[in-house]
């Protein structure tokens, strides 16, 4: 009659040994050869401790519809103004001018987030009056905002640009528009505004912390990291030195009393 195989397991060979023998010491000697030199080599690779990370997110960004512009009219010193703050514009007296603005937001890639803004502004000037330079202060909001200027404030120096600018460089989170790429084209009618137009898009941030004047990452976090390369070490060393102790209590290259699979199960 034909027999088969219907199911295996692998037996369990037991080593046992006292106290203060060779077999004791190598146990001790392999088992911190197996924890500590996955440690020490995570370590020395560098980089085991986070100190540094970056994330990146796409912010929820909203123009505020808030304005301050200020256009250079001769190489003198004269300028037009204007802002959507009211008190901005009666400092100004006869070099406010009140332009046409259009703005627009636009959602192009449909994920509930806006990604550009396009700006026109149309800037009524006199026949006599060219334009040389143009300063333009946008406000924008991201999830949590706090204008960095008072539009309640009466006083001249609270909407000064160079205040501005600085006092938003001391925050610990700032944005900058960069590759601006103006296009200044020249041959302006003398009734005719001074026209910009403006597309400032909206791209995914790079966030990387920890930030001026913060600590460094958060406890577990520096754990969780340090942790990932600590166990990839480790599985390497499990396998290697479970092949050691293996191939040194098989062999009896220390000595230890083998207790059979059989005996085992009848004691």
């Amino acid at each position: 009659m034909a027999v088969y195989e219907v199911y295996s397991h692998p037996a369990l060979l037991r080593y046992k040994t006292s106290i203060c023998t060779k077999a004791t010491l190598f146990l001790i000697v392999v088992l911190c050869l197996t924890y500590i030199s996955p440690l020490l080599v995570a370590y020395r690779s560098q980089g085991f401790w986070l100190k540094r990370s970056t994330y990146e997110e796409q912010p929820s960004v909203r123009f505020q519809y808030q304005m301050l512009l200020i256009a250079a009219t001769s190489t003198s010193g004269d300028y037009v103004a204007w802002s959507t703050f009211p008190n901005f514009n009666i400092l100004q007296g006869n070099n406010l001018r009140v332009p046409s603005v259009s703005a627009r937001e636009e959602d192009q890639n449909q994920d509930g987030k806006l990604d550009r803004l396009i700006l026109q502004l149309d800037l009524p000037l006199k026949p006599v009056e060219q334009i040389y330079s143009i300063q333009m202060l946008l406000t924008f909001s991201y999830q949590l905002f706090v204008s960095i200027i008072s539009e309640k404030s009466p006083f001249a120096s609270t909407y000064n640009l160079a205040d501005i600018m600085e006092a938003y460089q001391e925050r610990n989170v700032t944005t900058f528009l960069s590759s601006p790429a103006p296009v200044w084209t020249i041959g302006r009618a003398s009734a005719a505004p001074f026209k910009l137009k403006a597309v400032i898009r909206y791209p995914v941030e790079i966030i990387r912390y920890p930030l001026r004047g913060t600590t460094l990452p958060g406890f577990w976090e520096m754990v969780k990291f340090a942790w990932i390369q600590y166990v990839s070490v480790l599985l390497i060393f499990l396998w290697v030195f479970q092949r050691v102790q293996t191939f040194v209590f098989q062999n009896q290259v220390v000595p230890t009393v083998p207790v059979p699979p059989l005996k085992q199960h009848w004691a």
